[in-house]
């Protein structure tokens, strides 16, 4: 997927305007005045229209640089079974290290969630090679977890004194992970 941010900072630093860029990206379908609406809102991190791998082909040849350079790579477990709180403690170890240093920290971690993390981790880094990027430089550019929720199926009741009834609320969390190559 494209990165905003990696985007913006390679037009800054190679001082290409808008036009130019969108005069490269013009394709079937997309005529010059979308084309610059497109590329400002890729710039802002908005993906509408989403960008195909040709046009990121093109930029990419605009701006002079790898393809690689303008890409970050993502994963995400969706309703892991484990509360937000207790996941974040693991994802925090990791953010911003180098993807071989969190797999080794995320081996040596005693924590339930940091299985869960490691899968996610290591199929971001399986889509990136995938794309023939260069997996030694490959750090983790963003790790965060969202919650998700109560769990489907485990709303339940405790009896508690006097005819009360307290709930069982066991919680999810969405795990993402993201990588970037230096």
């Amino acid at each position: 997927m494209l990165s905003a941010d990696k985007f913006k900072k390679l037009c800054q630093q190679r001082k290409v305007s808008v036009d130019q860029l969108a005069g490269q990206l013009v394709r079937g379908g997309l005529d010059a005045k979308e084309a610059v609406a497109a590329v400002k809102n890729w710039q802002k991190g908005l993906f509408k229209p989403a960008p195909r791998r040709e046009d990121i082909r093109h930029l990419a040849a605009a701006l002079s640089a790898d393809v690689n350079d303008l890409l970050v790579w993502r994963s995400s477990y969706r309703y892991a079974p484990m509360s937000a709180r207790k996941a974040r403690l693991v994802t925090q170890l990791i953010a911003g290290r180098n993807v071989q240093d969190a797999i080794d920290i995320l081996k040596f971690t005693r924590k339930r969630a940091a299985s869960m993390v490691d899968k996610v981790l290591k199929s971001a880094v399986a889509d990136a090679d995938e794309q023939q990027a260069d997996v030694d430089n490959l750090y983790v550019s963003e790790a965060r977890i969202d919650d998700a929720g109560i769990r489907i199926g485990t709303k339940r009741w405790i009896p508690k004194d006097r005819g009360r009834a307290h709930p069982i609320r066991k919680k999810a969390c969405h795990i993402h992970v993201t990588v970037s190559q230096v």
